[in-house]
């Protein structure tokens, strides 16, 4: 498995290095004068290549967005006679006529994913974790972090989840907290503290649906943020959960059973 990894890293990097030279070496010979761009390659064979080099890498890496996304850069270069800005530009054009007005959040989204990799490639995720295996001794201590942890990770609840969850669950499997509870204090918090940051997927989804009818965007993401009653009283409900440490209804199952051994409570040991 780890062989195959590195067999998929080193095929989209050699992809990527032969576009990038190819970009380079041809640009002096396609991007003379400031008349209209026409491609060399309409009509002919070499056209082929870009859906060619999508399903050929979906089917050796398994990973289809990927491979979608150096196929249409490929296509964006033949495009524009291997002039890499015009690509860039042409490629952005393209998407955005299908997208509509909101490529900006696409753009935003894209962007975020880049820190969440560079976040988690640094370690800074992995290093709270194991601090707080090392400083959090207690079942309260164990809830707090988590919230403390998804609160600061706010910009993106899909990636909070993921995050949050990962760096948290051997802190919270150590002091037999269940799933469910975790599960129930990661997701509660990362949606509520999205939609009240202003630098976040959702402020700017908001943002640029309300600037279409002509409104500042993010001025109205802010000036409704003291009024999201339903994600100002979850967060005070859970750290009230949190610090009481009381539960009721069905994950008052859950976090018996977790107290005794089992932080699941499937089917089988309900």
């Amino acid at each position: 498995r780890v062989t195959m990894q590195g067999t998929k890293r080193r095929i989209i990097h050699f992809i990527l290095v032969l576009t990038a030279i190819a970009g380079l070496l041809m640009t002096t010979a396609f991007a003379e004068g400031e008349g209209e761009y026409v491609s060399n390659f309409f009509a002919q064979p070499l056209s082929l290549l870009p859906p060619v080099l999508a399903i050929a890498l979906a089917l050796i890496t398994k990973e289809v967005y990927t491979s979608l996304f150096l196929g249409c850069l490929v296509g964006g270069f033949l495009y524009a006679n291997f002039n890499p800005v015009l690509a860039v530009t042409s490629v952005y054009d393209m998407i955005s006529s299908k997208v509509g007005e909101n490529m900006g959040i696409v753009v935003f989204l894209v962007s975020l994913g880049f820190i969440v990799v560079l976040m988690n490639r640094s370690g800074g995720s992995k290093a709270y974790g194991d601090w707080a295996k090392k400083v959090i001794k207690t079942r309260r201590g164990a809830l707090l972090a988590t919230m403390i942890l998804a609160l600061v990770l706010g910009v993106d609840d899909y990636f909070n989840n993921l995050t949050t969850g990962n760096v948290m669950r051997p802190v919270t499997d150590g002091h037999q907290i269940s799933r469910a509870k975790l599960a129930y204090m990661i997701d509660s918090t990362a949606a509520p503290v999205c939609i009240m940051m202003p630098i976040s997927s959702w402020a700017a989804a908001v943002s640029g649906v309300a600037e279409q009818v002509g409104v500042s965007g993010l001025q109205l993401f802010i000036s409704a943020i003291p009024w999201n009653y339903y994600a100002i009283l979850t967060i005070f409900t859970l750290i009230i959960l949190a610090v009481f440490d009381e539960d009721f209804g069905p994950m008052k199952v859950h976090e018996d059973n977790a107290k005794r051994g089992d932080i699941y409570t499937t089917p089988e040991r309900p």
